[in-house]
């Protein structure tokens, strides 16, 4: 099974969430055998976008983040059973973008990997290194020791799902990646992690022309996509790509 979903970040209103998932909902139930989709909306289109997909939607409906308390004073923060309220199935943690500007640290990564495997839902750990880490060659320490630090104390992380995102690789600036730039450090994640946990994802650039490519990497369960998602037709498309290898051989 091929694991491929999108984070809309800060971006979509209500009516272009309805509309994104009333698109993939409408599709052929076996378009895309062979692989699990999943999106990710921003908080307030969660509930729009779960009531279009419908229960039981081969789509899953993931949170960009969650807190690790189950409630309490914690202004402007969204809790495990409130995401999963409004149909989360999935809760992305770790990512750079928080870490960088929202004070996320390795501790407050571990107590919400704990907090979403504890309601039953699954945890997308989110890793990756910066450039200079790329340059000097330390890119699989980096990394390993953040999914380290993201399962402390985990005695079975078998639902997690870990998403390889190097820094330089991501956003609106971010340079897309040759195989060999990203193969070292995707091989040390699956010799390291991949028989505990449920796949592990690429995401960083990501778009239609690069998807087989980089889902023939070795050690690669997925793709984790941003802006080439944006669109129901560019993520559709991707799907697409990832359909037709999941149904060749795998590595």
């Amino acid at each position: 099974m091929l694991w491929v979903g999108t984070s809309w970040k800060m971006n979509g209103l209500i009516a272009f969430a309805r509309d994104y998932a009333s698109r993939l909902a409408s599709q052929p139930a076996d378009r895309w055998n062979g692989v699990q989709p999943f999106v990710i909306p921003s908080s307030t289109a969660m509930a729009a976008v779960h009531d279009e997909l419908g229960d039981g939607s081969a789509v899953m409906l993931g949170a960009q983040n969650a807190h690790w308390e189950e409630s309490g004073a914690w202004t402007g923060e969204l809790s495990v059973p409130q995401v999963a309220d409004a149909g989360a199935r999935i809760v992305e943690l770790g990512h750079s973008e928080r870490r960088e500007y929202f004070g996320e640290t390795d501790r407050t990564v571990n107590l919400k990997v704990k907090a979403v495997m504890r309601h039953g839902l699954r945890p997308l750990v989110c890793v990756g290194e910066p450039e200079a880490s790329l340059q000097a060659g330390t890119s699989s320490d980096y990394i390993s020791r953040q999914v380290e630090a993201a399962l402390d104390g985990i005695p079975d992380t078998t639902a997690v799902l870990l998403a390889y995102e190097p820094i330089w690789a991501i956003g609106e600036a971010g340079r897309e990646p040759g195989p060999d730039d990203i193969a070292g450090a995707l091989s040390t994640l699956a010799t390291r992690f991949g028989s505990s946990v449920e796949a592990i994802l690429y995401g960083g650039s990501v778009n239609a022309g690069n998807a087989t490519e980089i889902l023939a990497l070795p050690g690669v369960d997925g793709l984790f996509v941003g802006r080439s998602a944006w669109n129901v037709e560019g993520y559709m498309e991707i799907l697409d790509a990832a359909a037709r290898c999941a149904a060749g051989p795998r590595m």
